[in-house]
């Protein structure tokens, strides 16, 4: 019944995008769809503890089950046919020229604490604490340089999210002391959150198996609990590049592979076993104008702990990444600047993603 929730708050207006023409953007005729029975399982966990922190953003979890490619959305197998007919006649930019579509859900869990997690009593000039619980739906159009991603978010903030119940019993199970001031988090308050993003994939001509590629992208987020817009890109290199948008993050359009037939985006290597193998490293950089954060603005509804947030926040990030027939890894460092006035310094997170196509 979530999902059936999910999908009704779809209702709300989105930006319509008149179709572009047929051929825009590709270079050649791209089959409908591939095997389909290639549904893709991606694991992501995120947290500060790789660098010997537990302050502020501190833990992330998120599962995601992406679909096989479709030549329309109607044409999933995830949801009941008639919710795939409608949510294949939502616009939005990039739908309209897309040559192959695919569908993704998944649930997650965020979790945030002040600096000093030792005081019952937690300083008001810093980062509340807060649990964040959700499921997720996303449409993705693509073309053979390009992919397109609406998503929307819906789940809740508070004790309801279980944030203190999963950060404490992991410390008790580590021997780690554990977060004494959960009783100040934020309230319980629902959020809903709508999401479109687009990344381009520039891919120069190479005649070698060793390659480089850069993957600009950009997009803004309406609701709770973030209110943003953001800009940012990825530079990869390394052997054997795979035909996907980027490496694996908590983010909309993370996953999902280049559309199938798409001779442009076919890994280059020619040495039998090795086809299948993907290594490379990446670097990037993404800068957000941030209008509303729930977790450092505070409950939306109610009376809650908050800090004066900082207008406009940059992540820098590195990484290696290793595909293996259908199985891939990425591991990913994360730099991020000061969120919040009085904050002592930026925050440094790792990022692991662990995915399977099957």
């Amino acid at each position: 019944m979530f999902f059936y929730g999910l999908i009704a708050a779809f209702a709300l207006p989105v930006y319509a995008q008149p179709p572009d023409s047929a051929g825009e953007g590709s270079t050649s005729e791209l089959p409908a769809t591939r095997d389909k029975s290639a549904f893709t399982v991606l694991v992501y966990f995120e947290n500060d503890l790789f660098y010997d922190q537990d302050r502020y953003y501190t833990n992330a979890v998120q599962m995601r089950l992406i679909s096989p490619d479709l030549s329309s959305i109607a044409d999933n197998d995830m949801l009941p046919v008639g919710v795939s007919r409608f949510l294949s006649d939502i616009p939005f930019p990039g739908s309209g020229s897309a040559s192959q579509f695919n569908i993704s859900l998944g649930f997650g869990q965020h979790i945030y604490t002040p600096e000093d997690t030792r005081d019952r009593d937690p300083n008001p000039n810093d980062r509340p604490y807060a649990g964040y619980l959700y499921g997720l739906l996303a449409l993705h159009a693509k073309q053979y340089n390009r992919l397109d991603t609406l998503e929307l978010a819906v789940g809740m903030i508070g004790p309801s999210a279980l944030g203190e119940q999963a950060q404490n019993e992991v410390h008790r199970m580590r021997g780690i002391d554990t977060a004494k001031g959960w009783d100040r988090q934020l309230n319980d308050e629902p959020t809903a959150m709508l999401t479109w993003t687009r990344v381009w994939r520039l891919n120069p001509e190479r005649d070698t198996d060793w390659g480089f590629d850069f993957l600009p992208r950009m997009g803004i987020s309406l609701g709770t609990p973030y209110t943003n817009a953001g800009v940012g890109g990825e530079l990869r290199f390394g052997w054997n590049l795979p035909p996907d948008y980027g490496s694996s993050s908590i983010r909309p359009g993370s996953g999902i592979n280049a559309p199938a037939g798409d001779e442009s985006s076919a890994p280059t290597a020619s040495n039998g076993p090795w086809d299948n193998i993907s290594v490379y490293g990446f670097v990037g950089c993404e800068g957000r104008a941030v209008v509303y954060n729930s977790f450092l603005d505070g409950n939306l509804w109610k009376d809650s702990p908050s800090v004066d947030k900082f207008p406009f926040v940059a992540d820098l990030s590195a990484g290696v990444a290793l595909n293996v027939y259908n199985a891939r890894f990425t591991y990913t460092y994360v730099h991020r600047t000061n969120e919040f006035h009085g904050q002592s310094s930026g925050q440094d997170f790792g990022s692991i993603t662990v995915g399977y196509s099957f």
